[in-house]
């Protein structure tokens, strides 16, 4: 029951018109389930951050959803996920709740969303739950709720500074860090409770500061975002790229050069309690691990939305695309989490290297970058079927990688043995 809900691109070549799922699953290419549940508890934000691509963008659908997600709504997802859980017999799904700001309305919608599910489940299925957050409603109350809940607490912040976070103000233009700083010092005195930050990258920022700012507010982990942007829509510091998506060369990398900045405070670090997941990915990339992250990789997606009007939706970095790029036409009032799998959007992010452009068919890094963030592929009318617009930054980040990786290779290595795949990059 998918229908075509797309407004802005209504026909993007590929995935849309130019993958054939029901031949997919002919060729015995079978989906995976979902794992992870991105539940949307508020549509709403009490920030209003220069560069939010859901509330500044041009996809404006929350407008038209619920401030709060219904208590009947929440009940149905409840039940979708359970059928889902209960079919693919999962052991274990993790339940991310967003918005918005999730905490808009106290903690109590979120405790109840978790609780739903936890109720809904098998008995055998492990439920993982958190909540991501500006920080700006927390209080020692409020985190001492969630913790009785088991739900943990992930902060999106700039940086550890007020002047880091300058970007991320309320609709009356007054600084959020105050408040946002107060909430990471509450985490940091419950490291059980800290998920982590997610961190937005900003070449305006220095990257020293930028990850030596983080690490003092003690987080167990840090995520580094590359912007949402795609060859449409360019990041900045990157606006003059040529109109055509592909690897073209020489090109500048300011953000591959940022990120080796960062990678090697890192990587040279005596001792650090703090994850920085992106970079932990690629070497475990370059040593032949699977990945486990959005960002590089191509281990399939497993990864689902649902907002609060119960549309069942693909990430929300979509959104940056064209408006309405996440929809799949779905809900959990009408439809299953199985049919949402036959989407050629989420199918087209499950099939690995098939997934990838010709143009990424023949580089060297194509296993460790897995093309980079689907959402960043995007051109106008062609659609997903493109080289990331961060290319040339992802090889340049994972090259920075592969050389320090291979130093300690080199140097540790037995006599005679053969060099680890991250030394032939």
């Amino acid at each position: 029951m998918t229908t075509d809900v797309t407004r802005d691109d209504p026909a993007p070549l590929w995935p849309h018109r130019g993958l054939d799922v029901a031949a997919l699953r002919r060729r015995g290419v079978r989906p995976v389930p979902f794992r992870q549940f991105v539940l949307k508890v508020h549509s709403r934000c009490n920030l209003a951050c220069s560069y939010c691509y859901i509330y500044q963008g041009r996809d404006d659908s929350w407008r038209d959803r619920p401030a709060r997600v219904p208590p009947r709504t929440v009940r149905h997802v409840a039940r979708r996920i359970a059928e889902h859980a209960a079919a693919h017999r999962l052991r274990r799904i993790r339940i991310e709740l967003h918005g918005g700001e999730p905490l808009l309305a106290g903690p109590e919608p979120v405790i109840a969303y978790a609780e739903a599910i936890r109720d809904a489940v098998p008995a055998d299925c492990e439920v993982t739950a958190s909540v991501q957050t500006n920080g700006t409603l927390l209080t020692p109350s409020v985190i001492d709720r969630l913790a009785a809940a088991r739900i943990r607490v992930g902060l999106s912040l700039d940086g550890g500074s007020h002047a880091l976070n300058r970007r991320r103000s309320d609709h009356a233009g007054r600084p959020s860090w105050p408040a946002a700083s107060r909430a990471a010092r509450l985490l940091a005195q419950r490291p059980g409770q800290y998920a982590g930050i997610l961190c937005t990258v900003d070449l305006a920022a220095g990257p020293a500061e930028v990850y030596r700012s983080l690490l003092a507010l003690r987080p167990p982990a840090v995520d580094l975002l590359l912007p949402h942007a795609n060859w449409a829509s360019p990041p900045p510091g990157l606006e003059d790229l040529p109109p055509v998506p592909g690897r073209s060369r020489p090109r500048p990398t300011p953000y591959g050069d940022w990120l080796a900045q960062v990678f090697d405070l890192w990587w040279t670090a005596p001792h650090s309690t703090t994850d920085v997941r992106l970079f932990r990915e690629i070497v475990a990339l370059l040593l032949g691990a699977p990945s486990t992250a959005e960002s590089v990789g191509l281990s399939p997606m497993a990864a689902v939305v649902v907002d609060t009007d119960g549309a069942i939706e693909q990430v929300d970095s979509l959104k940056s695309a064209y408006p309405g790029a996440p929809a799949t036409g779905l809900d959990v009032f009408r439809g299953t989490f199985d049919e949402a799998l036959e989407h050629p959007g989420v199918a087209a992010r499950q099939i690995g290297a098939e997934g990838l452009a010709a143009d990424c068919a023949g580089c060297p890094v194509r296993q460790v970058c897995g093309g980079g963030n689907y959402a960043h592929r995007y051109a106008r009318g062609t659609g997903f079927l493109h080289p990331s617009v961060y290319c040339a930054d992802l090889e340049r980040l994972i090259r920075h990688a592969a050389g320090r990786l291979g130093d300690v290779l080199h140097t540790t290595r037995p006599s005679g043995t053969k060099s680890a795949p991250a030394t032939a990059l």
